[in-house]
């Protein structure tokens, strides 16, 4: 009786230790180290992962972590654009995050209308323009991306034409940027050369370069350097002539916007100063703008009134937005 008793204890002791053990298994097969590692190098080839900056060979990127969210986001019109200006703007979003803000900006928006008691037209507008801050944030981010890479375009192609000079080939003189250069040029160029030395064709990989990244110069560049592929010519004489004009160009492009500032600043302030206002004194007096929205001759002057905002706001773009 004693020895079965001891031997339902080892057995016992033996299956809870199994237990245990199945448990850490099942938990390091999902969620350990090596299970993350392998993850995060998956994402890197299937969706192009911001964070590790490494290649992505197959063009389509991960709307979502969750793969249930990822096929509710693939039927949204206009997703991968979206998804394409998210991966421009150099942010670590996916789609999930960006349309999560999203709602939640909209969201607070809604909230604060009924705080303020507007009445639904205007929530309505409110809970709109709210709803439209990431995607102004990420457009921004963009645009300062965009400016960034273009100030550093000419020193990239100089450092190319340099190194072509001293002997490295065409994707030497890639790799030599995206090592030496800032970011976040230098991001976009490694990734072009671990692109052609995985065995995509040169052709396309420039092209994926001008796709990722929508500037002017650097489709001269590309342009530039496919054109020599096909007819022959210095090519490193071709780089050191096209960055010594993006850099006159930008050179012209500071003077004018040193020029237009006062303009950009009278365009803002003139663009925001009614808003502002109108929240103001809906706060201070709700019932002194409450005859706007509530009395029909109200309504008519706030819709004549942004009429001509919309008109004076888009003359004033206009007239500011040279291209150089």
């Amino acid at each position: 009786m004693d020895i079965l008793y001891l031997l339902l204890i080892v057995l016992g002791f033996i299956a809870l230790v199994l237990f245990f053990e199945g448990l850490y298994l099942s938990w390091n097969s999902y969620r350990g180290p090596e299970a993350k590692r392998i993850e995060r190098r998956l994402q890197a080839m299937s969706a192009g992962a911001h964070g590790t900056k490494e290649a992505s060979l197959v063009k389509q990127r991960l709307l979502s972590e969750e793969p249930w969210l990822a096929r509710l986001l693939m039927s949204l019109p206009r997703v991968h654009q979206m998804d394409r200006l998210l991966q421009q703007s150099g942010l670590s979003w996916n789609m999930a995050r960006f349309q999560g803000l999203t709602l939640a900006a909209a969201v607070a928006g809604f909230l604060f209308s009924l705080l303020v008691s507007f009445p639904w037209q205007a929530a309505i507008l409110v809970t709109l323009a709210f709803g439209a801050v990431p995607f102004l944030y990420v457009y921004n981010s963009k645009q300062k991306r965009l400016e960034k890479i273009e100030q550093q375009l000419p020193d990239a192609l100089d450092m190319m034409s340099r190194a072509m000079q001293a002997g490295h080939a065409f994707p030497g003189a890639l790799q030599m940027v995206g090592n030496e250069s800032p970011e976040p040029i230098a991001g976009e160029f490694k990734l072009t050369f671990d692109e052609v030395n995985y065995g995509i064709p040169m052709q396309e990989a420039l092209l994926n370069l001008a796709t990722r990244i929508p500037s002017t110069d650097l489709r001269y560049f590309v342009i530039a350097v496919l054109v020599q592929r096909d007819t022959g010519g210095n090519l490193s004489e071709i780089l050191g002539k096209i960055g010594k004009l993006i850099r006159e160009r930008l050179k012209l492009l500071a003077t004018i916007k040193v020029l237009s500032a006062e303009g950009r600043l009278s365009a803002w302030i003139l663009s925001i100063l009614p808003f502002v206002l109108a929240i103001l004194i809906s706060i201070i007096n709700p019932k002194l703008m409450a005859m706007l929205w509530t009395d029909e001759t109200g309504r008519k002057l706030i819709a004549g009134a942004a009429s001509l905002m919309i008109v004076g706001i888009f003359w004033m773009w206009r007239m500011i937005k040279i291209r150089v």
